[in-house]
């Protein structure tokens, strides 16, 4: 039965992946997301409901137009891909619970201001801020979170990244962080409590920093090669939400065994 259930949420979650893409490459553009149908960009042809069966269809036409066989991004499956396997892996986690519905429009919302962030390197109002009013609202109403951590994890997160990006301007005379990472580490601070920021500020600097000098490298243009930090804040939230507390125990574990003891 729980093999069943868990098949559902994976197409639950390729389904949403397959509207997170519309909403990926519309909303930057202003267009809506709901109509028109989806399209062939190069030809114009609506796309049928058979050949727009999330992950499946992509591959069963080889990444192309059905009518004039222009290429598809791979990206395409590859975000309905992400999002069914979060969705299948925070039911298995979590089971049936108020925690387990709010985690999914979180991490809908995590996966899609990522990619657009990735395009634009903009993180959308509609979704960052109106997640911190989701987060709050949560925490006042579910019985399995505690509003005041709530409340203070949007406080750190936005505070925290807020004071960072005022220190940079003040000692590079230039913008280094974006509002939108403020808002949206203030949506991860009031969704995942105060706990969770300095979990997230860590591991997504460090795998931002990573992949930054991998990047600039590549590209040979030095500290003045921008990155957006966003989907790093997006992937620490999620490392936290699925092992955050084992990592943070294996951190203490290694590196101050003593205060692992007393406990």
């Amino acid at each position: 039965m729980g093999s069943v259930i868990g098949f559902y949420f994976f197409v639950f979650g390729a389904c949403f992946g397959s509207f997170a893409n519309v909403v990926i490459y519309r909303l930057p553009k202003g267009e809506s997301i709901i109509t028109p149908r989806s399209r062939c960009m190069a030809c114009g042809q609506s796309i049928a409901w058979t050949d727009n069966i999330p992950i499946i269809s992509w591959f069963l036409l080889r990444g192309r137009c059905r009518k004039c066989r222009a290429s598809y991004s791979f990206r395409y499956p590859l975000v309905e891909l992400i999002m069914a396997s979060l969705f299948l892996g925070l039911y298995l986690k979590l089971g049936f619970s108020w925690l387990l519905l709010e985690y999914l429009v979180f991490t809908f919302g995590l996966v899609t201001v990522s990619f657009i962030d990735f395009d634009h390197m903009i993180l959308p109002d509609v979704f960052t801020l109106s997640g911190i009013v989701l987060g709050l609202t949560g925490a006042l109403i579910n019985p399995e979170r505690d509003f005041l951590s709530s409340l203070w994890g949007m406080l750190l997160g936005g505070g925290s990244l807020y004071a960072v990006a005022v220190i940079y301007s003040a000692l590079r005379k230039q913008e280094g962080m974006g509002g939108g990472d403020i808002k949206l580490l203030a949506w991860i601070g009031a969704l995942l409590g105060w706990t969770s920021v300095p979990f997230v500020v860590l591991s997504s600097s460090v795998i931002g920093s990573i992949v930054g000098s991998v990047s600039m490298i590549k590209k040979k243009d030095g500290l003045s090669h921008a990155i957006p930090f966003g989907p790093y804040l997006a992937l620490g939230a999620l490392l936290y939400i699925f092992c955050g507390k084992e990592l943070s125990e294996l951190y203490i574990y290694l590196f101050i065994p003593s205060l692992g003891t007393t406990n």
